[in-house]
């Protein structure tokens, strides 16, 4: 029998539950993936607590991306076959040893990256092609700041943003993964549990401030990102890995130099099978080209997702983790 993790009530890493799991058998358009590498994100956290609740309610297997192989086809797909490495993003159910899947969500995986690479790529590296690509396209001479730099995204993002020309700032939460931003693309990383980040940004930018902040973070950074921000610039809040935003005024947007806000997701830039076909070979072009390394840091046997939470959420990782089946 397959098995799987299971959540049967929200909470902490606890109730990640490894149990049986029957996968099913594929339907039309479905193919059932053997998987070989699951990644681990923070919006894994979000569906586990129940800020994020899952479409169909509980019990629920969390997990959004996943490498493996194809095992067997349904009626109507002839474009993959039993063997072929496949990876994909969705927003659920990941994190099993076998699971079916649609076939308009999945992608070859191509020669020269392996299955852990596109595991742990797939989510962050996507998030990263449309918050550089098209959110906010990034362009030489552009000033861009972007918290938590030492995590699975943020790490992406630097090298990304530094190939396409831009001056690089982050923020990391102690001089090590500060440092270990660095070897990542960042210019300058600003510790900020030591440092105030909004004078540190006008610091380095001799007071021009930034086109554009990438925030995660939330609660915590939202008011420092806009005063991080030039006249007309864009504040792209993607995440809130320390609370969701309150309720503000949207005047202080006008107030601080008619800056402009949004809160995209990978799951609407990427609809259309065409969405996602491009910006996968987006992301597999940049990183066969050398200039985006994809480093896995942290493997977990997929029974010990708990532990892999939990060291995610005690901020103990950095970079890519996967569970391995």
């Amino acid at each position: 029998m397959s098995k799987a993790i299971r959540i049967h009530k929200h909470g902490g890493p606890e109730v990640l539950v490894f149990e049986d799991a029957d996968p099913g058998r594929p339907g039309p358009g479905e193919i059932l993936v053997s998987h070989t590498a699951i990644g681990v994100n923070f919006i894994d956290v979000y569906h586990r607590t129940g800020l994020y609740p899952a479409p169909n309610g509980l019990p629920f297997t969390p997990g959004g991306e996943a490498a493996g192989v194809v095992l067997e086809v349904g009626e109507g797909v002839d474009w993959l076959s039993p063997g072929d490495r496949v990876a994909y993003v969705v927003q659920l159910g990941a994190y099993s040893e076998q699971r079916v899947v649609g076939a308009d969500r999945v992608v070859r995986i191509p020669d020269g990256i392996s299955d852990e690479q596109a595991a742990g790529m797939m989510l962050k590296g996507m998030t990263v092609e449309y918050l550089v690509r098209r959110t906010f396209r990034v362009k030489p001479g552009d000033t861009v700041l972007y918290h938590a730099a030492a995590g699975g995204v943020g790490l992406i993002f630097g090298q990304w943003a530094h190939h396409l020309g831009a001056t690089v700032i982050g923020t990391a939460g102690s001089p090590e993964k500060a440092e270990f931003a660095r070897t990542h693309g960042f210019h300058h990383v600003i510790d900020y549990r030591r440092e105030d980040f909004v004078q540190e940004v006008a610091r380095i930018t001799d007071g021009r401030k930034c086109d554009v902040v990438y925030d995660s973070v939330g609660n915590d950074t939202f008011a420092g990102s806009l005063d991080c921000l030039k006249r007309l610039g864009t504040l792209v809040s993607f995440g809130q890995s320390s609370g969701p935003i309150p309720p503000f005024d949207i005047g202080i947007l006008a107030r601080k130099g008619s800056l402009y806000l949004t809160r995209p997701t990978l799951f609407s830039y990427n609809v259309t099978r065409e969405e996602l076909e491009a910006s996968a070979a987006a992301l597999f072009e940049v990183v066969l080209s050398g200039a985006v390394k994809i480093m896995v840091n942290q493997r977990y046997a997929l029974k010990d997702a708990a532990r892999a939470h939990s060291d995610l959420e005690g901020r103990k990782t950095t970079g890519t983790t996967v569970l391995v089946p």
